[in-house]
């Protein structure tokens, strides 16, 4: 049996997928459950591990399975079953790849006509693009110099979703968005950096994360 907060953190995991096929960040489970830090989330996501309720998989931030629910979940999951996971190949599909975008302070955003190409399992529905990730001030969510974010087009969020925002139609920055007092305020994962408020004519939403590349030197 699971305790009450395991299974709210179950149930949050499995809406999400089944909303954007991409599971929430470590930051996104400790607000919804209204933890004071992410070391519970951690702690509540190993249990789910271990009694094989959820499996983390390899070589992808940010990236969970929900195995299973309890038997009180179950008919939630007859009304709305989960897509099946696509089978793992090596196939690959080409994306536009638009220069670097700051997870730190905001870069001149970049254009250019290169593409990068990404293992067709990892993009959903939708139309992607890839931006190549400098700074750190997502480490906390998995985000790392050097990795590259793929990245679903859309023009809105929630509050709380990663997005790749463009600032005054000329810089770009990948941050939590959060709406906040009619500003919107644009935040890192790093205790280090601060969080940028700006007006909301000044931002404007270019796409959600949707996944991670990361290249091993």
């Amino acid at each position: 049996m699971l305790t009450r907060k395991q299974q709210e953190l179950l149930s949050f995991i499995d809406n999400r997928l089944k909303a954007d096929g991409v599971s929430p960040s470590f930051e996104e489970m400790k607000d919804a459950l209204s933890l004071r830090s992410k070391s519970g989330i951690h702690r509540l996501i190993n249990a789910l591990e271990e009694r094989h309720f959820i499996r983390r998989l390899p070589n992808r931030a940010r990236a969970l399975e929900v195995l299973r629910l309890p038997d009180a979940m179950a008919p939630a999951m007859a009304v709305k079953p989960r897509p099946a996971l696509p089978e793992p190949a090596n196939d690959s599909v080409s994306v536009p790849l638009h220069g670097r975008i700051a997870a730190g302070l905001p870069l001149e955003a970049l254009e250019s006509d290169r593409t990068l190409a990404v293992p067709a399992a990892l993009l959903g529905p939708g139309d992607h693009y890839a931006l190549e990730v400098s700074g750190d001030s997502m480490i906390d969510a998995g985000i790392f110099d050097g990795d590259y974010a793929l990245v679903r087009r859309c023009e809105d969020a929630r509050d709380g979703d990663i997005v790749v925002a463009l600032i005054d139609d000329s810089e770009a920055t990948l941050k939590y968005l959060r709406r906040e007092k009619g500003m919107i305020r644009l935040d890192p994962a790093n205790p280090t950096h601060e969080p940028q408020r700006y007006r909301p004519d000044q931002v404007r939403v270019q796409g959600r994360l949707a996944g991670l590349l990361r290249r091993y030197h």
